[in-house]
């Protein structure tokens, strides 16, 4: 079984999306998956990537849809690749004018992608050169590209789903456990102070010893694991958001001390807070 980690995005409520360009990614993120959609373009890489409980070779360009929750990951040897990554929120089910009728492509293409649409051929050309197109765009005309680039895919011919199921088991808003849910909901909101596995098991009426196996069966990881891997995606976000300083994200984030914090959060990103805020504040554009 994987160890999936939940990450929490660096978007905002002021943001459409946000889009990741990466010329020089390298393969090293765990398995993961997040409440938002994201769409995802590997060019000039062979590879593998893994979308829900399914594991794909790809050869050159590599466009998948994901949707919220879907557990996902991309695997190539070296470094150098071309990654243009858009996410946006996972609400956008819910907004008004997606269920509009002259929306509804978009709307089946956002159902679908609970279990990621891979797109191939001529399509999978088109979009990629559309959303090159995005990346140099400023202002309005952003929307009306994102909008555009999300109805081609909606009516491209050469697409096909990735995955054999919908709702992962592993999905912490989707999971089958409403004490899993519950715990999880729990620990993200009291993500800024000391949580223990005591408090926790408590409030789903566990047994701490139960209550940690348990956990550990639904979600794949430990208790302290799990806690500890959205400490350090809620430190990103901050990183990248805003310009509170290492020691104030620290305690924000719930961590005791800084040294602590140095250490959890480098042995995940493989650098050091403030190296991650260098590195990925101008590879993200936000519109």
């Amino acid at each position: 079984m994987y160890e999936i980690q939940q990450e929490i995005v660096p978007i905002s409520h002021d943001d459409l999306f946000i889009i990741l360009n990466h010329y020089d990614a390298v393969f090293k993120y765990p398995i993961h998956c997040h409440p938002e959609y994201e769409i995802n373009v590997v060019m000039n890489t062979d590879g593998s990537r893994v979308v829900g409980d399914t594991e794909e070779s790809f050869k050159n360009l590599d466009i998948v849809m994901i949707g919220p929750y879907l557990p996902h990951v991309w695997k190539a040897e070296g470094s150098g690749h071309r990654v243009i990554t858009i996410q946006f929120s996972g609400d956008l089910l819910n907004y008004h004018l997606i269920n509009k009728r002259l929306f509804m492509p978009i709307k089946q293409l956002l159902i679908d992608s609970a279990q990621g649409l891979c797109f191939n051929g001529p399509d999978a050309e088109r979009i990629k050169e559309e959303i090159l197109e995005l990346t140099m765009l400023q202002g309005f005309q952003t929307a009306t590209k994102f909008l555009n680039i999300l109805n081609y895919m909606a009516t491209a011919s050469r697409r096909k789903l990735v995955s054999n199921y919908s709702e992962s088991e592993v999905s912490l808003s989707t999971s089958n456990s409403r004490r899993v849910s519950k715990a999880c909901k729990y620990i993200e909101e009291n993500i800024s102070r000391r949580i223990t596995l005591s408090e926790v098991a408590e409030l789903v009426n566990m047994s701490d010893s139960a209550f940690s196996h348990f956990f550990k069966k639904k979600t794949g990881i430990s208790f302290i694991t799990y806690v500890n891997n959205l400490r350090v995606a809620k430190a990103c976000e901050l990183l990248i958001n805003t310009s509170l300083s290492a020691s104030e994200i620290c305690y924000d984030c719930g961590f005791n001390n800084k040294s602590n914090f140095i250490r959890i959060f480098t042995q995940r990103k493989n650098m050091t807070p403030i190296e991650y805020r260098n590195h990925m504040t101008h590879l993200y554009l936000k519109y």
